[in-house]
């Protein structure tokens, strides 16, 4: 295990080639002054002594990327390579309880396409849909040099709350992606019952090649993160799956609605955009308060924390986290004179303090086993090797994050996960692709 921070910096380093997939194409920018860690308040670390472990739930899986509790002591765990499988809690024998790996493309090395996320309907097990996003191969409306299709889908589930029925599936959505990466993919509830769904900006780099189209900023060419007009990449959408289009009066053909008050209802765009300017928002939560938590990956230079409200233009690929990417300069707002949000979090992928290669996004800490940690925001590095993040909120400005020490957890975070009480899920593994059985699920406690 990784702890000392120098060692850690340059195993981050050597392992950049490796995870050109998850965390983008290289480019001729160089990375510009880090963002040191400081305590919010002037004084003192609050984390300097905290020590964290994981409590093994199970393990045997190959790259957990999802872990949701939709009842006390369930815990369903998605693996990329295709199969939701779910744990009771007490038992760490996972038992299966749908596998799509037969509707996914291939899948090998370190690669961001597979089965991307799942959750279930707020009312399960009365509604009994569970919603599962994944990666298809390309299909009729994908255009001959696309990579795959994006494939969003309800399937309901047994009367007795067991397995799903693989053959009930119904699909929301269909997203051609021009590349193989950046897929983000994951899909969440919110506190107003519509379902949100991150997607990427259609992969290559610099958001710019095949599938990417032109925008409003000069700068740099491309891209599908600062459009909203010809495609739904690089956004968070938010749609209504309990109403269809024609019952909405949309006159769609689709079963899902337009919330009324999406932003771009009656605007210039497509209606399903939620919030936009995103990169590659791997892993995204709402809080208990009700703001919705997005990471998105950087390309080369730094990483990102998002605090995502209706209407947000998050900067890709104007700028990189704070920074203006591939441009000496860059606006702070759009022609419309619509801001391009700052990240709450930023940290580099060289430089003194928090560093790292590709941001994990995690959950806003409500639970009582660890009270240090209350209402800060955890999350993580992909390569965590040993550590994981604490992000502590200030009323303006970045937020300082400490990294804390880790135990008896796998050295890959892909994701997080919350229980009913709202202590925080750990799903890591020792191989950074889809290979092997080193996956495991582990409730985050105090060492």
């Amino acid at each position: 295990m990784l702890t000392n921070p120098v060692t850690r910096r340059r195993a981050l380093q050597s392992g950049t080639l490796l995870l050109g997939t998850l965390a983008g194409c290289s480019t001729d920018q160089d990375p510009q002054s880090p963002t040191e860690s400081e305590p919010a308040d002037g004084g003192d670390d609050p984390f300097a002594d905290l020590q964290l472990r994981g409590e093994l739930l199970a393990e045997g899986f190959t790259s957990p990327v999802a872990a949701v509790v939709p009842e006390p002591d369930r815990v369903f765990v998605a693996d990329q390579t295709g199969q939701v499988h779910l744990v009771d809690d007490g038992d760490q024998q996972p038992e299966p309880f749908i596998d799509v790996s037969d509707r996914l493309v291939e899948l090998s090395g370190v690669t961001e396409q597979g089965l991307l996320g799942i959750v279930f309907h707020p009312d399960y097990p009365d509604d009994d849909r569970v919603f599962v996003r994944y990666s298809a191969p390309p299909r009729s409306n994908t255009p001959d040099d696309f990579s795959h299709t994006f494939v969003l889908s309800s399937f309901r589930t047994d009367a007795d709350g067991g397995a799903a029925d693989p053959d009930s599936e119904t699909t929301l959505l269909e997203i051609p992606e021009p590349q193989a990466n950046h897929n983000a993919g994951a899909i969440t509830f919110g506190p107003d019952g519509y379902l949100y769904v991150s997607v990427g900006d259609g992969g290559g780099g610099s958001d710019q090649g095949t599938g990417h189209v032109e925008d409003w900023y000069d700068a740099t060419a491309g891209g599908n993160g600062q459009d909203v007009t010809e495609n739904l990449l690089g956004s968070i959408l938010r749609i209504d799956v309990d109403v269809d289009a024609d019952d909405n009066g949309g006159g769609e053909d689709r079963n899902y609605a337009i919330p009324d008050d999406n932003p771009l209802v009656g605007a210039d765009g497509l209606d399903e955009h939620y919030a936009w300017g995103f990169r590659n928002p791997w892993r995204m939560s709402f809080g208990p308060d009700g703001r919705l938590f997005a990471a998105d990956v950087g390309q080369n230079a730094y990483e990102e924390v998002d605090v995502v409200e209706r209407g947000g233009n998050y900067g890709w690929n104007v700028r990189e986290g704070t920074h203006c990417f591939e441009a000496d300069s860059c606006p702070d707002e759009t022609p419309d004179g619509d801001p391009l949000v700052d990240p709450i979090v930023e940290y580099p992928h060289d430089g003194g303090g928090v560093s790292g290669v590709s941001v994990t996004g995690g959950y806003l800490y409500d639970g009582d086993a660890i009270p240090s940690l209350q209402g800060t925001y955890v999350f993580a590095d992909w390569q965590a090797d040993g550590e994981l993040f604490v992000a502590r909120e200030r009323s303006e400005g970045l937020w300082p994050v400490t990294a804390v020490p880790v135990e008896d957890v796998g050295p890959f975070v892909p994701t997080f996960g919350r229980d009913a009480a709202g202590e925080l899920l750990v799903c890591t593994s020792e191989e950074a692709g889809v290979s092997g059985s080193s996956g495991a699920v582990y409730r985050l406690q105090s060492a």
